[in-house]
C-alpha cells in the first residue's frame, strides 16, 4: 500500500532547497527524525522516504495552523522534497508494501547495529545513537502499518520493548556517566567518584515515597518539584565538587573509595558561609540543622548542599540575588528539616509539607517565576520613554536583592505573599501615576528604591569620596593662609597668628560636613522608606549635629579673636571676655574625637573587624553612627604589613603633591593677588554692570579658578609618576625581564630545566620549598627522568609554536630535544636543544685541526680543551657527539673482531686523553675527513635503505673511517703499537687500501659484520636526526626562533620560570576549574567568501594577512605541503585566516590548550619511566589499540575531565541552527565544527520554542550540548520562566551558563582572548593561589596579566598595545601591592567558583547602571570580604581595536561604563568602607581618572573664557599696563600663566617604566621617541575628547550603552560621514569652540602682543584645538588620497541634504542622525534640561564683549547699544517674516535660510519669482553693508569681529532650543532650528574638509600619512604600499 501525500499546504512561493538540519524551534523533536532519513538513506530510500513523511505528519500535528515562526516554510519545503522523492523511492522499494519494507530494514538495523554494539561493550555514542535510530525507526514502522490497517509483528514489538528498556540506561551525559551503563566508564571508575556517588545514593532514613528514589537530589526533585534535567545537571556538579575535594585531601583519605567527612564539611562550609552570614546579620538562626547521630551528618549535610545547588540552578535571573536565594534555601531547609524529622506544622496541625507542592516544575512556577516577572515588570518599565527613564525611578537587580538585607524580608512570607510591597514594582506605580498631575504628588514609600538611589548627578563624586575632597579642600585653604600671612614659607605655620587662622579650617570641615549630609538627604529621599526609620532619623542627625558644631566652632572661634570688629564683636561681648583660644581648641578636640576612633579602627584593623562582628550595643550604637548598617562592606580591612605599604606609599605622594601644589601653584599667586584686590585704575571696554565695585573679584576668579582646577587634578599626576617607580621596583624583585632577549634566553638556559621540575613538576608533599627573591637556580645535572620530563613540556612548546605557524621546520628541528637517554646508557650527557649547540661542533673540529696546525710539536691537550670549555655548550656538543659515535658505531658494527677493534680504538683514545697526551698520538689535521665521512654514515642510518648496494656503501664509509681514524690520525709510533698489540699488519702496500686487499683482513664486509639497517627506534632515529643536525649545521642559530611572538612567548615563558609561584600539584589532586567565553553573533570561523572578497580597495582578508605575516604565511604553507594559495585546503585556509582575528576559533583553539597541558602533565603523573622515556606521542600512538574504559589512557582521560571543563556560551546558537539566512547558518555550522574539533568543549545556549500545541506561550530553555558523532546533542535542557536578557547581554549570558560550569575555578575569557599551550602548563599553579593566604584573607579572583597581539597592525594598535599592557602589568601590580584595590576588568581573571556563585556571580547585569559589568564583579567580591590578587607569572593573549574609529567607540563605552559607576551603590559603599588612603586609591584608579581627565579639559575652557573676560572687559590691558608701570614681574607671569599640565604625556610614565623592565631601558627610550615621531601624543590627547565627552553626558543625561566595536581587521579608509557624525559633538564641536576662543585672544588680548608670549601660553591648547580637528583624517588610512577626498565630498553632499524620514538610518541622512543626537536630551530630566541651558548661555559672552570693541560703536559703552545689536537683529527678522511668510529667527545663515525655505515655498511652478527673490535679498544685504561702511564707519574688522560675535551666539541659541524642544515644537519654529542647525552642520564640516583636500592635492603627504600609520607594521614584514595598492595592482593585471 502506497503512502498518500495530504495537499494542504501546497500553497504559495517558497524555496525549492530542503535543509533538514534547519527545523523551526517549536518542532524540534522533527529534527531527530530527519536525521534519521539521512542516515539511512543511502541502505534505503524508501525508509528515509517513510521517515520524512513521519516527520511531516508529526509537525502537522504539533502545528496544524502553521501559526509558529518558520513552520508554514518549513512544511511547504518538506513536503515538495516529498513529491520529489515520492515515485523513485517507490521504485527503489524492495518490498512489495512499505509496512513490509519497514519490517525488513528494522530487523536488518537491530541485528546490524544493535545486537552487534551491545556485543562490544565498548562504543557507548554509537550504541546509544542506534538505540535512538530503532527507537525512531520503530514509530514510523507503527506509522506506516497502522495505515495498512495492521498491527506491528510481534516480534518487532519485542525487539522495540528491549530498546526502549536499555535505551534508559543509556543516557545523555557530560562529564559523568551517571546512567546504568555508566559503570564500566573509566571516569566512574575512579575511587573519589565511586565515594562521591555513593554518598550521594545514600536515601537510608529519607521519608519514603511511591517510587523508591535513587539517589539524593531524585529524592528532592520529587519532594520540591524542580526539573528533571536541572537534577541531572547538579547531580553531576555535586559530584565532582566531592570528589574533586575528597582526592585533593592532606593527608590522603584513607579509604579513598569513601567519602571523606572533611571533604563535605570543606564544601558545605564554603557553600553556606554567604548565608550563614546573612542569618547573623538579620539575627536568624540558620537552618542547617544536622542529626545528633554522626552515621547520618554527611547524608544531611549533602541533601542540603544539593538543595541549595538545585534552588540555584533553576533561579534563573534570580541567581543575580544572592540574599532572595539565601531567602528562598532558608525556608526550603526549615521545611526539608521539619521533613526529615517528622515535625508539625503550626498552622496546619499537620506534617510538614513543601509549601508549594511537588508536581513537575513547581518550584519554577511557583517560586522563580513569581520573582522573575518582577524584573521584568522593572525591566518593561525602564523601557518606557525610549529606555532612558532614570534610574531612580525603577529598581534594579540591587534594588529587589537589598529588599532581603532588611528584616523586613521576612513580612513576604513563605508562602511568598503577592500582595507585599516586594512584589509592588515601577510599572504598576507607573500606571497609576498616568496622569500628569500623579507625577507631583508623592509617592508610595513602598514601591521604589532600596537603601540607595542612582541620581544622575556630579555631586555623587562628593558625596562618595567626601574624605577626600575635604581634605584637600582643608589644605589648599590652610597653604592659602599660610602663603597670605608673615613670611609665606612653611614655617609660618608655628607662628602664633597664622597658627590660629589655620585653625579656621575645622570650621570649613564642619560646613563641608554639613554639606555632605544635606546630600544624603536629597539623594536618598527615594529610598527613605527602606532605611526605616531609625536610618531616617540618622540621616537627620547628621544634618542637626553638623549644623550644630558650625554653629560652636564659629562661635568659639570668633571668641578666640583679640580685637574683633562687627558682628564678631557682638558675639565675643555675648559669651563674655575670658578663656582665650581655649574654648575653641576644647571644640576642636571634642569633633575631632570621632576622627580619632576612626584613627584607632585604622591602625588597628583587627579592632575594626571585631568591632563589626560585635553585637554589643555601644559598640552598635558607634558603628551606626559612623555607617550606616549593610550587610556588604564589612571587614574589608587589610592586616598591618599591607596597610603600612599603601600608607607609605599616599604619604609619600601626598607629602610631594602638597609641596608641588604651594611652592608652584599657590605661593606664586599670593602677591598678584594682593595686588589686584588693591588696585582701582580700571578701565572697562564694554558696559560694565558693577563699575564700583571693590576686590576685583572676576579677575581673581579668571586667576585662581585654573590653578584651584589643577589643585584637584594633579594628584593623578603624581599618582602616575608614583605608581610608575613603585611599580617598577616589585616588577625588578619580582624578577620580570631578566630573560629577555634570545642572549639572555641561552646564558640562563643551563639553569631552565632546574626551573621546571622546581615549579611544574609536582613533588613529594614532604617536600617544602621555599621562595628567595635572589635564588640562584643552579645549573642542570644529569638526571634521566628530570630530562625526559623537561624535553616533553619543552617539545610540547616548541611543536605547539610550529602548530600555530610560528617556527619553520628546520627551527623546530633545531629546537626540539630528545625524550630519551638512551643512546647514553652510562654516561652524563645532557642534550640540550641542537639551537643552542648549532655550529658548535664543525668550530671545535676546525678549532682542533687549526690548533694544531699552529701549535705543531708544542701542542698541549689541555689548552685545546680548555678553549673550547670556555663555551659550555661547545663542550656539550662535543662530548655528546663523540657519545654518540661511539654508541652508534657499538650498535652498527655486530661482528666479534669488528667490534672488539672499534672498543680498542675507542679505548685508546680515552686513554689518551686520560693522560693529556691525546694530541700527541693523533693527528687533528685530518678530523674534518672523519667528520665528513661519519655525517654521510649517519645520513644513511636516517634514511635506511634495505638494499644490498646502500648497505655496500655504508661497509665502505666504516672501511674509510677506520682508514682515516689509524692510517691518517693515529701518528706512526701509536698505530704500530697498537697493531702489534692486536696482531694486524695495516701497513698498505702499493697496491692495497688498508683494509682490503689480497691476503689481509677485510673488515666490515661479512655477513654479519654489521646491523643495517637498523632495527626501528623512536629513541635511537630521533637521535640520529639530532647528532646528524649539529654536524651539518654550521651556521649559528643564534637568531632562531625568528619570528618576534614566538621570541617574545618562550622568553616571558622561560623567564616566568624564575618568578615565584606555588608547586604543582598532581593533576589529580589540582584545583578543578572551568573556562566561561560568552558568545553572541561575532565570527567563529571566517569563511572562505569572506577571507577572499576585496574590500573598495581590492585588499582582501587573506592578502591583508599575508602582508601582515609573510613569515607566517611561508611557514604554514611549508607545513601543509604546499608551494601556492590555490594549493591550500579551504579548511586549513580558512583556520589560519581565522588564527589571526578575533575570533572564537581562535579562542577556542587556545582555552583547549588547557586541556592538552593537562593530558601531557598527567601522563608524567601516571605514566611509567619506560614510558616517559619513549616520548608522549609515540605512546599515545597506542590509544586506538587500548580501547578499554580499564586502560591508562582512558583513566588519564578520565582525570584531565575531571579538572577542566570549557563552557561556550553561544547564546543564539538554537536560533541560528534553525535560521534561514545562511551566515547565521553558517556560525552554527562552524560552532559544530568546534565541538567536533574539541570533543570535550561544551556550548551553553538559549533554545526560544515557539507557542505550539499543549504550549500556548513562548518557551525558553538553556540548553548545554556537546557534539556526538559530528553533530550536537542536547545534554541538558532546563527551562527558563522567560526571556534571558533582562538586563546587560554579556552578564546575562555568562549567567545562564554558568551553571554548567564545573570545579572550584572559573576562568572568565571574552571572545577577543586567545591561550598559548606554555602558559597553560602554569595554571595548576596559579590555582593553587587560592590556597594561600594573601594577608588578611584568601584570594576570591586571581589576576591574570594580558599580552595584547594586535599591536602589529598599525601605530594607533602599538599605541594601545602599549597602554594596555602598562596597565594590565605596571598599573594592575601596584593596584594589587601595595594599594589592594585592584578589581575585575573584563581580563582572564580566575574566580573561586563557589564564592562567587553563592553571592550573585561573576559579573552584575542592571541595565545601563552595571555597563561595564566587569568591574562590579570586582566591586562585589571586595565588598563581600573577598580579595583580588594579580600574577604575572601567567599571561593570556588578547586583541584590542586597531583602527581610531574602533578605538573612540570602544573609550566611549568605557568612559560611559565609568559615568555609570560614579552614581552606583558600588563604589559609593566602597568609598565609604575603605579606610582614607585605600579610598583615594580607589578613586584614582577608577572614576577619579576619568573625573581628572574632565578637569584636564575644564581647565582649558575655564582658562581661555576667563582669559576672554579679561580681555574684552579692558581689565586685562588695566593690569598689565599697572605691572608694567610697577615692574611686578609676579603679576605680569600670573597673568601670563596657563597653569596647564599635559596629563597625556605623564601618563605614558608607566608604559615607558614596563617595556624598560620587560624589554630593557635602552628599547623603552626608543619606543617612546619612535611613538612621538608617530604622534602619540596627538592620538593620546585625541582620545582625551572623547572620554570627557561621553563621561560627562552618562552623568548628566544618561545613555549609556552597550557599543559594538567590531572586530575584524580595520585598515580601510573612513568616509568622512561616518567620522563627523563619531567626532562632531565629542572633538569638532569642542575644537571650534576653543579656536574661536583662542583667535579672540589673540585679538583682543592685551598680553599677546608679544607673539613668543603669546604662543608660550597658548601652545598646547592650540596643540588640543588641532588634534581634535584633524586627528580623525589623519589617522584615517587613505585619508590624503585625491580619489578618497573626492568620493567622501560626493558622501557628504549626499548625506547632509537627506530628509530623514521614518525608519531613515543616521548614516543615510542628516536629519536622522540630527535627531538621535538628541536622544540624550529627551531622557534626561529637568534639571539635565536647565544644566544644558546655563551652559550654552556662555556663548552670549562672545557678542556682548565683541559689540562693544567694534569701531561702529565709536567707543559707547550704553548698554542700549548692546540692546540695539539684538532690536536691529529682530526688526530684520520681523519685516522679512512678514513680508515673505519664511519663519526666519535667527541672523546667521539668514540668505541661507531663505534660500531654503524659499525652495521649499516656490518649487519648479515659481523658479522666477525665487530667483528674483534671490537676486532682491542679495542686494539689499549690499545696499546695506555699503550704507554702514560709508555713515557708520564700519570697517572690514568689524564685519569679521561682527562673525565671530554672532557664530557663537546663533550656536549657543540652538543649543537652549534644543534642550527646550517641546516649547520651540509646541510655538511651530522646529523646522527653523533646524535649519539653522544644519546651515551650522554644514560649515563645519566645510572647514573641516579644506585643509584635508587642500593637503591630498600633493602625492607626498598620502605617503607620509601611510608611513606615519603603519611605520610598526613595516618593521614586522608589513609593506602597507601594496596592501593600499592592491586594487590598482589588480586593474593593471587585468
Amino acid at each position: 500500500m502506497t503512502t498518500r501525500l495530504p495537499r494542504t499546504f501546497t500553497t504559495g512561493t517558497f524555496p525549492t532547497e530542503f535543509d533538514s538540519e534547519v527545523v523551526p524551534s517549536s518542532l524540534g523533536p522533527i529534527a531527530a527524525i530527519l536525521r534519521v532519513a539521512n542516515e539511512v538513506e543511502q541502505d534505503s530510500q524508501r525508509v528515509a522516504y517513510l521517515c520524512r513523511f513521519y516527520a511531516f505528519e508529526r509537525a502537522h500535528y504539533d502545528d496544524p495552523s502553521s501559526s509558529g515562526r518558520g513552520v508554514r516554510q518549513f512544511k511547504t519545503a518538506l513536503l515538495q522534497r516529498l513529491e520529489k522523492d515520492e515515485e523513485p523511492s517507490r521504485l527503489a522499494r524492495r518490498e512489495r508494501s512499505d509496512a513490509r519494507e519497514m519490517q525488513r530494514f528494522y530487523q536488518n538495523y537491530y541485528d546490524k547495529y544493535v545486537k552487534a554494539l551491545e556485543a562490544d561493550h565498548q562504543d557507548r555514542a554509537s550504541l546509544a545513537k542506534a538505540y535512538q535510530t530503532a527507537g525512531i525507526l520503530f514509530d514510523v514502522l507503527t506509522s506506516v502499518t497502522r495505515q495498512d490497517g495492521a498491527e506491528v509483528d510481534s516480534e518487532m514489538q519485542a525487539m522495540n520493548t528491549d530498546v526502549t528498556k536499555k535505551k534508559k540506561d543509556i543516557k545523555h551525559y557530560n562529564i559523568l556517566p551517571l546512567d546504568a551503563a555508566g559503570a564500566s566508564q573509566a571516569i566512574m571508575k575512579l575511587e573519589e567518584v565511586r565515594a562521591a556517588h555513593d554518598a550521594i545514593a545514600n536515601v537510608r532514613g529519607l521519608p519514603k515515597r511511591k517510587e523508591a528514589p535513587s539517589d539524593i537530589l531524585e529524592w528532592l526533585q520529587v519532594m520540591f518539584g524542580f526539573q528533571k534535567d536541572n537534577v541531572a545537571n547538579q547531580r553531576e556538579h555535586l559530584i565532582l565538587l566531592l570528589a574533586n575535594v575528597h582526592v585533593s585531601l592532606d593527608p590522603e583519605p584513607s579509604p579513598l573509595y569513601k567519602l571523606d567527612q572533611r571533604a563535605t564539611e570543606i564544601v558545605m562550609k564554603r557553600m553556606f558561609k554567604n548565608y550563614r552570614t546573612w542569618c547573623k546579620f538579620l539575627g536568624r538562626s540558620d537552618k542547617l540543622e544536622l542529626p545528633e547521630i554522626q552515621l547520618e551528618v554527611q547524608q544531611r549535610m549533602i541533601l542540603y548542599m544539593a538543595l541549595y545547588l538545585l534552588i540555584w540552578g533553576e533561579a534563573a535571573n534570580v541567581r543575580f540575588m544572592p540574599e532572595c536565594l539565601c531567602y528562598i534555601f532558608h525556608h526550603m531547609a526549615s521545611e526539608l528539616s521539619g521533613m526529615l524529622s517528622g515535625r508539625v506544622s503550626y498552622v496546619t496541625g499537620e506534617n510538614i509539607k513543601p509549601a508549594y507542592g511537588s508536581e513537575d516544575e513547581a518550584f519554577l512556577k511557583k517560586v522563580v517565576t513569581p520573582i522573575y516577572n518582577v524584573i521584568f515588570k522593572e525591566k518593561e518599565s525602564n523601557r518606557n520613554e525610549s529606555g532612558g527613564k532614570p534610574h531612580s525611578s525603577w529598581r534594579n537587580y540591587d534594588d529587589l536583592n537589598e529588599y532581603f538585607w532588611s528584616k523586613t524580608c521576612f513580612r513576604l512570607g513563605w508562602p511568598m505573599r503577592k500582595d507585599d510591597e516586594f512584589f509592588v514594582g515601577a510599572a504598576e506605580e507607573a500606571h497609576s501615576r498616568s496622569s500628569k498631575l500623579a507625577r507631583f504628588l508623592p509617592r508610595k514609600p513602598s514601591c521604589l528604591k532600596t537603601n540607595f538611589v542612582e541620581a544622575r548627578s556630579f555631586w555623587h563624586l562628593f558625596r562618595t569620596f567626601d574624605r577626600m575632597w575635604t581634605f584637600f579642600i582643608l589644605w589648599l585653604q590652610a597653604m592659602i593662609i599660610i602663603a597670605w600671612n608673615g613670611s609665606g614659607s612653611l614655617g609660618a605655620l608655628f607662628e602664633g597668628s597664622v597658627f590660629k587662622k589655620v585653625l579656621s579650617v575645622f570650621i570649613t570641615a564642619a560646613v563641608l560636613r554639613f554639606f555632605q549630609a544635606l546630600l544624603d538627604i536629597i539623594f536618598s529621599f527615594k529610598a527613605l522608606h527602606s532605611l526605616g526609620y531609625v536610618g531616617s532619623i540618622r540621616l537627620v542627625l547628621k544634618v542637626l549635629v553638623s549644623a550644630f558644631w558650625i554653629v560652636i566652632l564659629s562661635t568659639s572661634y570668633v571668641h578666640s579673636w583679640e580685637h574683633p570688629t562687627g558682628l564678631t564683636r557682638t558675639i565675643k561681648n555675648l559669651l563674655g571676655h575670658n578663656g582665650g583660644p581655649s574654648v575653641y581648641l576644647v571644640a576642636v578636640i571634642l569633633y575631632l574625637v570621632p576622627n580619632a576612633i576612626a584613627a584607632i579602627f585604622f591602625l588597628l584593623p583587627c579592632v575594626r573587624r571585631v568591632a563589626e562582628e560585635s553585637d554589643a550595643i555601644p559598640v552598635r550604637i558607634l558603628l551606626w553612627w559612623s555607617q550606616p548598617p549593610c550587610y556588604i562592606g564589612r571587614g574589608m580591612h587589610e592586616e598591618p604589613l599591607h596597610l603600612f605599604s599603601y600608607t607609605f606609599f599616599w604619604i609619600v605622594l601626598i607629602t610631594c603633591k602638597l609641596l608641588f601644589s604651594y611652592y608652584v601653584e599657590i605661593k606664586p599667586l599670593v602677591e598678584p593677588t594682593k595686588f589686584i584686590l588693591d588696585f582701582t585704575n580700571v578701565r572697562f571696554a564694554w558696559h560694565e554692570f558693577f563699575p564700583h565695585a571693590r576686590g576685583n573679584i572676576g579677575v581673581l576668579i579668571a586667576l585662581w579658578t585654573p590653578v584651584i582646577l589643577v589643585y584637584f587634578m594633579d594628584i593623578q599626576i603624581w599618582y602616575s609618576i608614583m605608581s610608575t617607580i613603585w611599580g617598577g621596583v616589585v616588577g625588578a624583585f619580582m624578577r620580570l625581564g631578566e630573560i629577555r632577549t634570545l642572549s639572555m634566553l641561552r646564558s640562563r638556559f643551563r639553569a631552565l630545566p632546574t626551573t621546571f621540575n622546581w615549579n611544574l613538576i609536582p613533588l613529594e608533599s614532604s617536600v617544602k620549598r621555599k621562595y628567595q627573591i635572589l635564588r640562584k637556580f643552579k645549573a642542570f645535572e644529569h638526571n634521566k627522568l628530570e630530562e625526559a620530563r623537561f624535553a616533553h613540556l619543552w617539545n610540547a612548546v616548541i611543536e605547539s609554536l610550529r602548530e600555530e605557524d610560528f617556527l619553520d621546520d628546520k627551527e623546530k628541528e633545531l629546537m626540539l630535544l630528545p625524550y630519551s637517554a638512551d643512546p647514553y646508557p652510562s654516561n652524563n650527557i645532557i642534550q640540550w636543544p641542537p639551537f643552542l649547540l648549532a655550529s658548535m661542533a664543525p668550530m671545535a673540529i676546525e678549532m682542533a685541526k687549526e690548533y694544531a696546525e699552529v701549535q705543531g710539536e708544542n701542542v698541549e691537550d689541555a689548552r685545546l680543551w680548555n678553549k673550547i670549555k670556555e663555551n659550555e655548550y661547545m663542550r656539550c656538543a662535543v662530548e655528546e657527539c663523540y657519545e654518540f659515535l661511539k654508541n652508534i658505531l657499538l650498535r652498527v658494527v655486530t661482528g666479534d673482531t669488528e667490534k672488539r677493534l672499534i672498543h680498542d680504538l675507542l679505548k685508546e683514545l680515552e686513554d689518551r686523553k686520560a693522560e693529556g697526551k691525546l694530541l700527541e698520538n693523533f693527528r687533528m689535521n685530518d678530523l674534518p675527513l672523519l667528520a665528513g665521512h661519519f655525517v654521510r654514515f649517519l645520513e644513511f642510518l636516517d634514511k635506511p635503505d634495505p638494499s644490498d648496494t646502500a648497505r655496500d656503501k655504508v661497509v665502505l664509509l666504516l672501511q674509510d673511517m677506520l682508514e682515516v681514524f689509524m692510517h691518517d690520525m693515529m701518528v706512526d709510533d701509536t698505530r704500530e703499537k697498537f697493531e702489534s698489540s692486536h696482531g694486524l699488519n695495516m701497513k698498505p702496500t702499493d697496491n692495497q687500501s688498508v683494509m682490503g686487499g689480497k691476503g689481509k683482513i677485510q673488515f666490515f664486509a661479512g655477513k654479519d659484520s654489521i646491523l643495517y639497517p637498523l632495527p626501528e627506534d623512536h629513541a635511537w632515529s630521533e637521535q640520529i636526526k639530532r647528532v646528524l643536525l649539529l654536524l651539518t649545521e654550521t651556521e649559528s642559530a643564534m637568531d632562531v626562533p625568528k619570528n618576534l611572538d614566538a621570541r617574545r612567548r618562550i622568553t616571558f615563558f622561560t623567564n616566568s620560570l624564575f618568578m615565584k609561584m606555588p608547586p604543582a600539584p598532581r593533576v589529580r589532586k589540582m584545583i578543578p576549574f572551568s573556562v566561561l567565553t560568552p558568545f553572541y553573533e561575532e565570527e567563529v570561523l571566517y569563511s572562505k567568501n569572506v577571507i577572499e572578497e576585496p574590500n573598495e580597495d581590492g585588499v582582501s582578508i587573506l592578502f591583508y594577512l599575508q602582508n601582515v605575516y609573510p613569515d607566517e604565511w611561508n611557514k604554514f604553507l611549508e607545513r601543509v605541503n604546499c608551494s601556492t594559495e590555490e594549493e591550500v585546503e579551504e579548511a586549513a585556509l580558512r583556520d589560519w585566516t581565522s588564527y589571526r582575528g578575533q575570533t572564537l576559533s581562535r579562542t577556542v583553539r587556545g582555552m583547549m590548550y588547557y586541556r592538552t597541558a593537562l593530558e601531557l602533565q598527567a601522563f608524567l603523573d601516571l605514566a611509567p619511566d619506560e614510558d616517559v622515556y619513549t616520548g608522549f606521542k609515540e605512546v599515545s600512538k597506542r590509544r586506538k589499540e587500548e580501547k578499554g574504559q580499564d586502560s591508562f589512557w582512558a583513566k588519564l582521560d578520565a582525570i584531565v575531565d575531571m579538572k577542566f571543563t570549557f563552557v561556550a556560551t553561544c547564546q543564539k546558537f538554537g536560533q541560528q541552527k534553525h535560521s534561514k539566512d545562511l551566515k547565521e547558518a553558517s556560525k552554527a555550522q562552524d560552532i559544530q565544527k568546534l565541538m567536533t574539533k574539541y570533543p570535550s568543549l561544551r556550548v551553553a545556549y538559549v533554545l526560544e520554542e515557539e507557542p505550539s500545541k499543549g504550549k500556548p506561550q513562548k518557551s525558553y530553555y538553556s540548553v548545554l550540548s556537546k557534539a556526538v558523532d559530528g553533530r550536537d546533542e542536547e545534554i541538558y535542557k532546563i527551562r527558563l520562566p522567560g526571556p534571558v536578557n533582562i538586563g546587560e547581554g554579556k552578564p546575562e549570558n555568562q549567567n545562564h551558563a554558568i551553571i554548567f560550569t564545573r570545579g572550584l575555578g572559573l576562568q572568565t575569557i571574552d571572545m577577543n582572548q586567545e591561550n598559548y599551550l606554555e602558559e597553560a602548563f602554569k595554571v595548576r599553579n596559579l590555582l593553587e593561589e587560592f590556597k594561600s593566604r594573601h594577608g588578611a584573607r584568601f584570594p576570591t579572583i586571581l589576576g591574570v596579566r594580558e599580552h595584547i597581539f594586535t599591536g602589529s597592525v598599525s601605530s594607533l594598535a602599538w599605541f594601545m598595545s602599549n597602554q594596555e599592557t602598562s596597565f594590565v602589568t605596571i598599573g594592575q601590580r601596584v593596584l594589587a601591592t601595595p594599594l589592594k584595590v585592584r578589581f575585575h576588568y573584563g581580563h582572564p581573571d580566575v574566580f573561586d567558583r563557589i564564592f562567587h556563585i553563592t553571592r550573585g556571580g561573576v559579573s552584575k547585569a542592571s541595565k545601563g547602571i552595571n555597563l561595564s559589568e566587569d568591574i562590579f564583579a570586582g566591586f562585589n567580591s571586595t565588598l563581600r570580604r573577598g580579595l583580588v590578587t594579580h600574577h604575572e607569572y601567567i599571561q593570556v593573549g588578547k586583541g584590542r581595536d586597531v583602527g581610531l574609529n574602533q578605538i573612540s567607540i570602544f573609550e566611549a563605552k568605557v568612559a560611559n561604563g565609568n559615568g555609570e559607576q560614579t552614581l552606583s551603590r558600588d563604589v559609593y559603599r566602597l568609598g565609604h568602607r575603605f579606610d582614607f588612603f585605600r579610598m583615594l586609591s580607589f578613586y584614582i584608579t577608577t572614576v577619579g581618572y576619568y573625573f581628572s581627565t574632565m578637569i584636564v579639559i575644564l581647565t582649558v575652557y575655564v582658562f581661555l573664557y576667563g582669559r576672554l573676560y579679561l580681555a574684552l572687559s579692558g581689565l586685562e590691558r588695566s593690569f598689565v599696563r599697572a605691572a608694567q608701570q610697577n615692574t611686578d614681574s609676579a603679576l605680569q607671569s600670573a597673568l601670563a600663566s596657563q597653569s596647564l599640565i599635559q596629563l597625556g604625556l605623564l601618563m605614558a610614565l608607566p608604559m615607558v617604566m614596563e617595556i624598560g623592565l620587560e624589554r630593557g631601558f635602552r628599547m623603552a627610550l626608543s619606543d617612546l621617541i619612535v611613538m612621538q615621531l608617530q604622534l602619540a601624543s596627538v592620538f593620546f590627547t585625541f582620545t582625551l575628547g572623547s572620554k570627557v565627552h561621553y563621561y560627562g553626558r552618562t552623568i548628566f543625561h544618561g545613555g549609556a550603552k552597550y557599543r559594538a566595536t567590531g572586530r575584524g581587521f580595520v585598515v580601510r579608509h573612513e568616509k568622512f560621514p561616518d567620522n563627523y557624525r563619531l567626532y562632531s559633538r565629542s572633538h569638532f564641536v569642542k575644537g571650534f569652540e576653543l579656536m574661536i576662543l583662542l583667535i579672540i585672544y589673540d585679538v583682543y588680548g592685551s598680553q599677546t602682543r608679544n607673539a613668543v608670549s603669546y604662543v608660550l601660553i597658548t601652545f598646547s591648547m592650540w596643540f588640543l584645538v588641532g588634534t581634535w580637528l584633524f586627528s580623525p583624517f589623519l589617522f584615517n588610512p587613505s585619508g590624503f588620497e585625491w580619489q578618497k577626498i573626492v568620493e567622501d565630498w560626493n558622501d557628504w553632499n549626499k548625506w547632509i541634504s537627506s530628509k530623514g524620514r521614518i525608519g531613515v538610518p543616521a548614516n543615510k541622512s542628516w536629519e536622522s542622525w540630527w535627531e538621535e543626537e538628541q536622544d540624550h536630551l529627551q531622557n534626561t530630566g529637568f534639571r539635565g534640561r536647565v544644566f544644558e541651558v546655563i551652559l550654552a548661555l556662555r556663548f552670549v559672552l562672545y557678542q556682548y564683549g565683541i559689540v562693544y570693541q567694534l569701531n561702529i560703536m565709536r567707543g559707547n559703552k550704553s548698554l542700549s547699544m548692546y540692546g540695539l545689536s539684538w532690536v536691529v537683529i529682530c526688526v530684520v527678522l520681523f519685516t522679512l517674516k512678514v513680508r515673505t511668510g519664511f519663519d526666519f529667527t535667527f541672523l546667521i545663515g539668514l540668505c541661507l535660510q531663505a534660500v531654503s525655505l524659499g525652495r521649499k515655498k516656490f518649487k519648479a511652478n515659481f523658479q522666477l519669482v525665487f530667483r528674483m527673490l534671490k537676486g532682491v535679498i542679495f542686494v539689499a544685504v549690499l545696499s546695506v553693508i555699503a550704507v554702514l561702511f560709508r555713515f557708520a564707519h564700519l570697517t572690514v574688522g568689524d564685519l569679521f569681529a561682527s562673525i565671530l560675535a554672532f557664530v557663537p551666539t546663533g550656536w549657543g541659541l540652538l543649543q537652549i532650543f534644543q534642550a527646550c524642544r517641546p516649547v520651540i515644537v509646541t510655538y511651530g519654529m522646529w523646522d527653523s532650528v533646524q535649519a539653522l542647525a544644519r546651515t551650522y552642520e554644514y560649515v563645519m564640516g566645510l572647514l573641516l574638509f579644506a585643509p584635508v583636500a587642500i593637503l591630498a592635492w600633493f602625492p607626498f603627504v598620502s605617503e607620509f600619512q601611510t608611513r606615519l600609520l603603519f611605520n610598526q607594521a613595516f618593521s614586522r614584514g608589513l609593506q602597507i604600499s601594496r596592501i593600499l595598492a592592491g586594487k590598482r595592482k589588480k586593474v593593471a593585471d587585468d
